[in-house]
């Protein structure tokens, strides 16, 4: 039997990955905001806080967070299945790279419109939603476009736990018919055309949101 008649196993497998990605990615945006805001709107107890947990999730290796994850955390009696920690980890990972983006976007907010939300008496939730948000979404777009791409490159370690993503389907498929050649040029198309279809709608949101905030940027110069 060719390898070929194993492409439904690989569609299976991209799926897999398919969904694996867009639900870390989601979680991993959320969990970016949450830590970004506060690592400069949170005071001094929660900016620490949201710094512990950027640094731990860029400072250690993915693999050893799966791995922490899925075989560590069931010893303290806390446990949870191979897509569900995959999803966790990725999202958690995301998330700590995405905070900084989400800080470092804040940041760039200019002084005098700070100022000059202060002067109309904006409390800090307003200007944070009315003022820095707006502007700063801008200017994050092109760095979570990368990250999204990279969430996805790095999907490939869950197959490591067992499951059966487009990877993992791949080397199970290699091992039945010692096809390497065929089997893995096919993955390597597959995750260039998964990124292409991500780089595409991150493209589409990216110009959504520079026409949503083209005339309160217009407003603000």
């Amino acid at each position: 039997m060719t390898w070929t008649a194993y492409l439904p196993m690989l569609w299976q497998g991209a799926v897999v990955t398919m969904t694996i990605t867009l639900a870390a990615i989601i979680l991993g945006v959320i969990l970016a905001f949450v830590f970004g805001i506060l690592r400069v709107e949170g005071g001094p107890i929660l900016s620490k806080i949201a710094l512990c947990y950027t640094e731990v999730f860029r400072g250690t290796s993915l693999l050893v967070q799966l791995f922490w994850f899925y075989y560590a955390l069931p010893l303290v009696g806390l446990s949870f299945d191979p897509i569900t920690t995959g999803i966790l980890v990725l999202a958690a990972h995301a998330g700590g790279y995405g905070s900084e983006i989400v800080r470092g976007a804040l940041s760039s907010v200019s002084v005098q419109q700070l100022e000059a939300a202060r002067a109309l008496n904006f409390n800090r939730l307003q200007t944070l939603f009315r003022i820095s948000l707006p502007q700063a979404v801008v200017e994050m777009m092109p760095a979570f476009g990368n990250l999204t791409i990279e969430t996805l490159k790095l999907s490939s370690l869950v197959s490591l736990i067992s499951i059966a993503d487009l990877t993992f389907s791949a080397q199970s498929i290699r091992n039945i018919t010692l096809d390497s050649t065929s089997i893995y040029s096919v993955t390597l198309l597959c995750y260039f055309a998964m990124s292409l279809m991500l780089m595409v709608v991150v493209r589409v949101i990216e110009h959504m949101v520079r026409r949503g905030n083209a005339f309160p940027r217009a407003a603000h110069s």
